[in-house]
């Protein structure tokens, strides 16, 4: 039975060796040993401004954040929240609303003014006039203390896919070389003629080519592809990737727009006219 987390003069459980790390200050040890279970979401994760002056709190949230593939800068109070912010980029950022020296309403006006970054506001405050006005302000999200950690990174995962769905290329048609993808058709054309894909097989394709030169690890294309409840091994996308490239004639040893990245994941090569794009990697 997992514990809410901001339950006042407790530490939330998490797993029972994260627990006694954050009371008897061994967090780092237990990060450093808990390593190969963070989640692999290739070269590009996401970096998150975690603003909470509850140290308990801050430090179990950052251990589970990180634990799940992401980069956490902690800040806090409000004034250290806006120098992090002003120096670095963020993908998202969790804030308090009761921060010491800057109060998170201030601050989240202040980031508000410069940038459209997710916000996911915490606070102790239930009632519904101050999640309005936080709303109001600008966050995205909010959260109520006690809350679930687990929940938490649901809602991290969430906003940050619908951020990156809002950023995507709008393009209706890719054209690569003898490829051609009509994303609002739902066609493939190969040389001008048509390949029949299946609908997992057209979303790989168009997630992949979306972005050329970019590697996604197995993870992300599993989420991007089979969706976020797919239980079954990442390593299942490899068939997916097989079956494409049979389809498009894209030969695994001499490739001409999908390369294996080992022991990472995928990418893909815009070729250069009558040429494959390269080297496998």
């Amino acid at each position: 039975m997992e514990r809410s987390l901001g339950n006042e003069g407790s530490v939330p459980f998490l797993p029972p060796a994260l627990t006694q790390a954050v009371r008897n200050g061994t967090l780092r040890r237990w990060k450093k040993t808990e390593r190969s279970l963070i989640v692999d979401t290739g070269s590009e994760a996401r970096r998150i401004l975690l603003v909470e002056d509850e140290k308990a709190i801050r430090d179990a949230v950052a251990a589970y954040l990180e634990r799940a593939g992401y980069w956490v800068t902690p800040a806090a109070d409000g004034q250290e929240a806006v120098d992090a912010f002003s120096l670095h980029q963020f993908d998202l950022v969790i804030l308090d609303l009761m921060l010491p020296k800057l109060p998170g309403e201030k601050v989240c006006r202040i980031i508000r003014d410069t940038s459209d970054v997710p916000i996911i506001m915490l606070t102790a405050k239930g009632e519904v006039e101050d999640r309005i006005v936080g709303l109001e302000l600008g966050a995205d999200d909010y959260l109520i203390k006690p809350f679930s950690p687990r929940e938490l990174v649901a809602r991290v995962r969430a906003l940050l896919r619908r951020a990156h769905i809002d950023s995507e290329p709008q393009r209706e048609v890719l054209d690569f070389g003898g490829l051609t993808i009509d994303l609002n058709g739902h066609k493939v054309l190969v040389n001008d003629e048509e390949i029949d894909l299946t609908a997992s097989e057209f979303k790989l394709l168009t997630t992949l080519s979306r972005y050329p030169g970019r590697v996604y690890s197995r993870m992300e294309l599993v989420e991007k592809v089979l969706g976020y409840d797919f239980e079954g091994y990442e390593r299942t996308i490899d068939s997916h990737v097989k079956n494409l490239r049979a389809k498009i004639g894209d030969d695994p040893r001499n490739p001409r727009w999908i390369y294996t990245v080992h022991g990472v994941g995928y990418r893909f090569e815009v070729p250069r006219d009558g040429e494959s794009a390269g080297q496998e990697a």
